[in-house]
Protein backbone atom coordinates (compact mmCIF):
# COMPACT_ATOMS: atom_id res chain seq x y z
CA UNK A 1 0.00 0.00 0.00
CA UNK A 2 2.85 2.41 0.56
CA UNK A 3 5.05 1.78 -2.25
CA UNK A 4 1.91 2.68 -4.36
CA UNK A 5 1.38 5.68 -2.43
CA UNK A 6 4.91 6.89 -2.30
CA UNK A 7 5.25 6.90 -6.43
CA UNK A 8 6.46 9.83 -8.11
CA UNK A 9 4.18 11.51 -9.76
CA UNK A 10 4.40 14.46 -12.11
CA UNK A 11 3.57 18.03 -10.49
CA UNK A 12 4.88 17.03 -6.82
CA UNK A 13 8.50 17.76 -5.55
CA UNK A 14 8.87 15.25 -3.09
CA UNK A 15 7.19 12.10 -2.45
CA UNK A 16 3.56 12.31 -1.01
CA UNK A 17 2.71 10.10 2.27
CA UNK A 18 -0.54 9.56 3.21
CA UNK A 19 -1.04 9.58 7.06
CA UNK A 20 -1.71 6.49 8.68
CA UNK A 21 -5.24 6.35 10.47
CA UNK A 22 -7.51 3.79 11.76
CA UNK A 23 -11.38 2.91 12.44
CA UNK A 24 -13.33 2.96 15.60
CA UNK A 25 -16.16 1.07 16.37
CA UNK A 26 -18.94 1.63 19.15
CA UNK A 27 -21.83 -0.75 19.59
CA UNK A 28 -24.81 1.02 21.83
CA UNK A 29 -26.76 -1.48 23.70
CA UNK A 30 -30.15 -2.67 22.02
CA UNK A 31 -33.07 -1.23 23.03
CA UNK A 32 -35.11 -2.63 25.66
CA UNK A 33 -37.82 -5.24 24.64
CA UNK A 34 -40.86 -5.19 27.24
CA UNK A 35 -43.94 -7.91 26.69
CA UNK A 36 -46.85 -5.87 27.27
CA UNK A 37 -49.33 -8.25 28.88
CA UNK A 38 -52.77 -8.25 28.43
CA UNK A 39 -55.12 -6.13 30.32
CA UNK A 40 -58.87 -4.78 30.75
CA UNK A 41 -60.30 -1.17 30.99
CA UNK A 42 -60.95 -1.76 34.72
CA UNK A 43 -57.73 -2.74 35.52
CA UNK A 44 -56.51 0.03 34.17
CA UNK A 45 -59.01 2.72 35.59
CA UNK A 46 -58.18 1.04 38.39
CA UNK A 47 -54.35 1.60 38.78
CA UNK A 48 -54.64 5.05 36.84
CA UNK A 49 -58.34 5.82 37.75
CA UNK A 50 -56.79 7.67 41.12
CA UNK A 51 -53.82 9.91 39.39
CA UNK A 52 -56.21 10.84 36.54
CA UNK A 53 -59.09 11.99 38.09
CA UNK A 54 -60.05 14.07 41.32
CA UNK A 55 -62.74 12.96 43.73
CA UNK A 56 -65.86 14.74 42.54
CA UNK A 57 -68.79 14.31 39.91
CA UNK A 58 -66.55 13.85 37.31
CA UNK A 59 -65.08 11.35 38.54
CA UNK A 60 -68.75 9.31 39.75
CA UNK A 61 -69.09 10.06 35.98
CA UNK A 62 -65.84 8.55 34.49
CA UNK A 63 -66.45 5.50 37.01
CA UNK A 64 -69.41 4.87 35.10
CA UNK A 65 -68.32 4.89 31.52
CA UNK A 66 -65.06 3.41 32.07
CA UNK A 67 -67.57 0.47 33.78
CA UNK A 68 -69.57 0.38 30.70
CA UNK A 69 -67.02 0.31 27.82
CA UNK A 70 -65.34 -2.46 29.98
CA UNK A 71 -68.79 -4.36 29.86
CA UNK A 72 -69.27 -3.62 25.55
CA UNK A 73 -65.66 -4.17 24.46
CA UNK A 74 -64.87 -7.29 22.18
CA UNK A 75 -62.48 -9.03 23.48
CA UNK A 76 -62.68 -7.62 27.09
CA UNK A 77 -58.68 -7.98 27.47
CA UNK A 78 -56.33 -6.67 25.10
CA UNK A 79 -52.50 -5.76 24.80
CA UNK A 80 -53.19 -3.16 21.64
CA UNK A 81 -56.13 -1.13 21.32
CA UNK A 82 -57.19 -1.18 17.91
CA UNK A 83 -59.55 1.01 15.66
CA UNK A 84 -61.67 -1.33 14.88
CA UNK A 85 -61.81 -1.82 18.53
CA UNK A 86 -62.81 1.82 19.13
CA UNK A 87 -65.36 1.71 16.22
CA UNK A 88 -67.15 -1.13 17.74
CA UNK A 89 -67.61 0.77 20.96
CA UNK A 90 -69.05 3.57 19.48
CA UNK A 91 -71.39 1.37 17.17
CA UNK A 92 -72.47 -0.20 20.37
CA UNK A 93 -73.41 3.07 22.04
CA UNK A 94 -75.31 4.35 19.12
CA UNK A 95 -77.34 0.83 19.74
CA UNK A 96 -77.91 2.18 23.18
CA UNK A 97 -79.23 5.27 22.40
CA UNK A 98 -76.47 7.05 23.21
CA UNK A 99 -76.30 10.73 21.51
CA UNK A 100 -72.85 11.93 19.81
CA UNK A 101 -72.81 14.38 22.87
CA UNK A 102 -72.49 11.76 25.15
CA UNK A 103 -70.57 9.51 23.34
CA UNK A 104 -67.78 12.01 23.33
CA UNK A 105 -67.87 12.64 26.44
CA UNK A 106 -67.37 8.60 26.95
CA UNK A 107 -64.67 8.23 24.79
CA UNK A 108 -62.90 11.39 25.86
CA UNK A 109 -62.55 9.40 29.24
CA UNK A 110 -61.35 6.19 27.73
CA UNK A 111 -58.60 8.68 25.83
CA UNK A 112 -57.43 9.79 28.63
CA UNK A 113 -57.04 6.22 30.27
CA UNK A 114 -55.50 5.18 26.79
CA UNK A 115 -52.72 7.59 26.83
CA UNK A 116 -51.91 7.45 30.54
CA UNK A 117 -51.53 3.42 29.88
CA UNK A 118 -49.68 4.07 26.81
CA UNK A 119 -46.72 5.99 28.09
CA UNK A 120 -46.30 3.39 30.79
CA UNK A 121 -46.05 0.77 29.04
CA UNK A 122 -49.55 -0.99 29.39
CA UNK A 123 -50.76 -0.91 26.15
CA UNK A 124 -49.18 -0.46 22.92
CA UNK A 125 -50.77 1.14 19.80
CA UNK A 126 -53.92 3.49 20.73
CA UNK A 127 -56.50 4.15 18.06
CA UNK A 128 -57.17 7.77 16.83
CA UNK A 129 -60.36 9.45 18.39
CA UNK A 130 -62.78 11.52 16.82
CA UNK A 131 -65.11 14.18 18.01
CA UNK A 132 -68.60 12.78 16.80
CA UNK A 133 -70.36 16.28 15.85
CA UNK A 134 -72.58 16.97 18.25
CA UNK A 135 -76.28 18.61 17.76
CA UNK A 136 -77.03 22.17 19.68
CA UNK A 137 -79.36 20.28 22.33
CA UNK A 138 -82.09 21.18 24.32
CA UNK A 139 -81.39 23.24 27.46
CA UNK A 140 -83.57 22.29 30.34
CA UNK A 141 -83.86 24.61 33.31
CA UNK A 142 -86.49 24.80 36.20
CA UNK A 143 -89.06 27.25 36.38
CA UNK A 144 -89.75 28.64 39.70
CA UNK A 145 -92.64 26.61 40.23
CA UNK A 146 -90.86 23.62 39.63
CA UNK A 147 -87.90 24.57 41.74
CA UNK A 148 -90.26 25.36 45.03
CA UNK A 149 -91.72 22.00 44.71
CA UNK A 150 -88.72 20.13 43.82
CA UNK A 151 -86.74 21.99 46.84
CA UNK A 152 -89.92 21.43 49.41
CA UNK A 153 -90.08 17.91 48.40
CA UNK A 154 -85.77 17.62 49.15
CA UNK A 155 -86.28 19.70 52.46
CA UNK A 156 -88.52 16.83 53.80
CA UNK A 157 -86.05 14.51 53.39
CA UNK A 158 -83.26 16.16 54.81
CA UNK A 159 -82.39 19.96 55.31
CA UNK A 160 -78.91 19.60 54.39
CA UNK A 161 -79.65 18.62 50.82
CA UNK A 162 -82.16 21.66 50.50
CA UNK A 163 -79.59 24.24 51.69
CA UNK A 164 -76.87 22.66 49.11
CA UNK A 165 -80.19 22.83 46.27
CA UNK A 166 -80.10 26.63 46.67
CA UNK A 167 -76.33 27.31 46.83
CA UNK A 168 -76.32 25.75 43.76
CA UNK A 169 -79.10 27.23 42.12
CA UNK A 170 -78.35 30.64 43.31
CA UNK A 171 -74.45 30.23 42.36
CA UNK A 172 -74.63 27.90 39.20
CA UNK A 173 -71.52 26.06 40.71
CA UNK A 174 -71.15 21.83 39.96
CA UNK A 175 -72.03 19.82 42.26
CA UNK A 176 -68.60 18.91 43.07
CA UNK A 177 -67.54 22.64 43.68
CA UNK A 178 -70.37 22.73 46.10
CA UNK A 179 -69.21 19.97 48.20
CA UNK A 180 -65.62 21.07 48.25
CA UNK A 181 -66.19 24.23 49.14
CA UNK A 182 -64.19 25.33 52.73
CA UNK A 183 -65.05 28.01 55.19
CA UNK A 184 -61.76 30.10 54.07
CA UNK A 185 -63.51 29.89 50.56
CA UNK A 186 -66.61 32.41 51.78
CA UNK A 187 -65.01 36.00 52.53
CA UNK A 188 -67.84 38.20 53.77
CA UNK A 189 -70.64 38.25 50.38
CA UNK A 190 -68.51 36.30 48.07
CA UNK A 191 -67.37 32.84 47.59
CA UNK A 192 -64.70 31.29 45.51
CA UNK A 193 -64.53 28.23 43.73
CA UNK A 194 -60.60 26.54 43.62
CA UNK A 195 -61.10 23.13 42.79
CA UNK A 196 -62.71 23.38 39.17
CA UNK A 197 -63.53 21.45 36.12
CA UNK A 198 -61.65 24.09 34.04
CA UNK A 199 -58.74 24.02 36.61
CA UNK A 200 -59.75 27.96 36.93
CA UNK A 201 -60.76 29.59 39.91
CA UNK A 202 -63.31 31.79 39.94
CA UNK A 203 -65.13 33.84 42.77
CA UNK A 204 -69.25 34.98 42.57
CA UNK A 205 -71.47 37.32 45.06
CA UNK A 206 -73.36 35.68 46.95
CA UNK A 207 -77.28 35.99 47.24
CA UNK A 208 -79.08 36.85 50.23
CA UNK A 209 -80.34 33.46 50.70
CA UNK A 210 -77.35 31.64 49.54
CA UNK A 211 -75.48 33.56 52.46
CA UNK A 212 -78.37 32.00 54.73
CA UNK A 213 -77.67 28.65 53.71
CA UNK A 214 -74.15 28.98 53.89
CA UNK A 215 -73.97 30.52 57.87
CA UNK A 216 -76.76 27.32 58.73
CA UNK A 217 -73.70 24.91 57.85
CA UNK A 218 -71.99 23.07 60.82
CA UNK A 219 -68.84 25.19 61.78
CA UNK A 220 -67.41 21.89 63.20
CA UNK A 221 -66.89 20.61 59.21
CA UNK A 222 -64.12 21.34 56.84
CA UNK A 223 -66.59 23.42 54.90
CA UNK A 224 -70.81 24.34 54.67
CA UNK A 225 -71.67 20.97 52.71
CA UNK A 226 -68.64 18.56 53.79
CA UNK A 227 -70.66 16.68 55.27
CA UNK A 228 -73.11 15.63 52.84
CA UNK A 229 -72.63 12.25 50.69
CA UNK A 230 -72.46 12.56 46.99
CA UNK A 231 -74.29 9.75 46.50
CA UNK A 232 -76.95 9.39 48.87
CA UNK A 233 -77.84 13.13 48.06
CA UNK A 234 -78.65 12.44 44.02
CA UNK A 235 -80.48 9.61 45.72
CA UNK A 236 -82.33 11.69 47.43
CA UNK A 237 -82.59 13.93 44.53
CA UNK A 238 -83.91 11.20 42.36
CA UNK A 239 -86.19 10.13 44.60
CA UNK A 240 -87.77 13.67 45.54
CA UNK A 241 -88.64 14.34 41.53
CA UNK A 242 -90.55 11.25 41.06
CA UNK A 243 -92.77 12.12 43.92
CA UNK A 244 -93.34 15.52 42.26
CA UNK A 245 -94.45 13.70 38.71
CA UNK A 246 -90.68 14.41 37.38
CA UNK A 247 -89.74 11.01 36.46
CA UNK A 248 -89.35 10.14 33.27
CA UNK A 249 -87.20 13.96 32.36
CA UNK A 250 -83.99 12.68 32.51
CA UNK A 251 -82.51 16.01 31.74
CA UNK A 252 -83.71 16.82 35.25
CA UNK A 253 -80.12 15.48 37.24
CA UNK A 254 -78.58 17.83 39.93
CA UNK A 255 -76.78 19.70 37.06
CA UNK A 256 -79.89 21.21 36.19
CA UNK A 257 -79.26 23.78 38.96
CA UNK A 258 -76.17 25.22 36.90
CA UNK A 259 -78.47 25.53 33.90
CA UNK A 260 -81.81 27.39 35.73
CA UNK A 261 -78.79 29.75 37.62
CA UNK A 262 -77.23 30.58 33.69
CA UNK A 263 -80.91 30.82 31.95
CA UNK A 264 -82.21 33.08 35.08
CA UNK A 265 -79.02 35.48 34.35
CA UNK A 266 -79.40 35.98 30.79
CA UNK A 267 -83.50 35.78 30.75
CA UNK A 268 -82.83 38.80 33.34
CA UNK A 269 -80.71 40.73 31.19
CA UNK A 270 -77.19 39.90 32.00
CA UNK A 271 -74.51 40.25 29.04
CA UNK A 272 -73.15 36.67 27.75
CA UNK A 273 -69.51 37.64 28.82
CA UNK A 274 -70.36 38.11 32.41
CA UNK A 275 -72.39 34.68 32.51
CA UNK A 276 -69.23 33.13 31.24
CA UNK A 277 -67.37 34.93 33.60
CA UNK A 278 -69.80 33.60 36.75
CA UNK A 279 -69.88 30.13 34.82
CA UNK A 280 -66.39 29.65 34.73
CA UNK A 281 -66.78 28.47 31.10
CA UNK A 282 -63.18 28.36 29.05
CA UNK A 283 -64.79 29.37 26.05
CA UNK A 284 -68.17 31.90 25.06
CA UNK A 285 -68.79 29.17 22.91
CA UNK A 286 -69.80 27.10 25.92
CA UNK A 287 -72.11 30.41 27.25
CA UNK A 288 -73.37 30.77 23.76
CA UNK A 289 -75.58 28.00 24.47
CA UNK A 290 -77.63 30.24 26.68
CA UNK A 291 -77.85 33.33 24.29
CA UNK A 292 -81.00 32.18 22.75
CA UNK A 293 -82.30 33.03 26.17
CA UNK A 294 -82.15 36.91 25.60
CA UNK A 295 -84.52 37.01 23.52
CA UNK A 296 -85.98 40.23 25.07
CA UNK A 297 -83.19 41.79 23.56
CA UNK A 298 -84.55 41.78 19.56
CA UNK A 299 -88.07 43.59 20.81
CA UNK A 300 -86.26 47.07 19.92
CA UNK A 301 -86.22 45.52 16.37
CA UNK A 302 -89.46 45.60 16.05
CA UNK A 303 -90.59 49.45 15.64
CA UNK A 304 -87.47 49.48 13.29
CA UNK A 305 -88.88 47.65 10.83
CA UNK A 306 -92.12 48.64 11.09
CA UNK A 307 -91.40 52.26 10.19
CA UNK A 308 -89.33 51.05 7.43
CA UNK A 309 -93.25 50.00 6.08
CA UNK A 310 -95.10 52.68 6.91
CA UNK A 311 -96.86 54.43 3.68
CA UNK A 312 -95.21 57.44 2.80
CA UNK A 313 -97.20 60.80 3.43
CA UNK A 314 -99.50 62.06 0.49
CA UNK A 315 -98.92 65.00 -1.70
CA UNK A 316 -101.81 66.77 -3.01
Amino acid sequence: MSNALNDRRPGFERDVELPAYSLNYHYGHAPRVTIVKETSLQQLFQKYGDILWNNGSHKYNVTNFIGELNDLLVPREFSGFSQEMLDALIGALRKRGNSNATINRKMAALSKLLRKAQKMGDVHSPPEFKRQKEKAGRIRFLDRDEEHELFNTIRAKSEDYYRLCVFLVDTGARLSEGLGLRWNDIQGSRVTFWVTKSGRSRSVPLTARAKEVIQAGDKRKAGPFSGIDQQKFRIAWHAAKEEIGLGDDKDVVPHVLRHTCASRLVQGGIDIRRVQMWLGHQTLAMTMRYAHLASHDLDMCVPILERSVEKPPTIN
